[in-house]
């Protein structure tokens, strides 16, 4: 098991982020807003359900990945930090799914 978190991962983006670095994707992704990150990040989720659908196992963990890092991406141009969304997910955790949802006030 690798010691790397998800929060490792969000600390990557923010710093490669503001680097400025003209080779960085995530400095790419930051510059052209959230537009386009909201794109990207739709399009990894859309590749994660197909590769899913395929029982493509080395598809789904890649894509995955991909599909995690474009939420972080989405989240930090967001000003969102990860650990809002692990509280938003921690408060969840004390009740049933259905219970849960049904509290959404009919949220998907």
């Amino acid at each position: 098991m690798t010691g790397f978190s998800l929060s490792d991962l969000e600390a990557t983006i923010h710093e490669r982020a503001h680097s400025g670095d003209p080779e960085s994707w995530t400095a790419k992704l930051y510059a052209r807003g959230m537009d386009k990150a909201a794109q990207k990040l739709g399009e990894e989720a859309v590749e994660t359900v197909i590769a899913a659908i395929k029982g493509d196992r080395q598809g789904l963990v890649s894509e995955s990945a991909d599909l995690l890092y474009h939420w972080l991406v989405v989240l930090g141009i967001a000003g969102v930090p990860l650990d809002e969304v692990l509280a938003e997910l921690e408060r969840r955790t004390g009740r049933s799914g259905i219970a849960e949802k049904a509290s959404r006030d009919g949220r998907d």
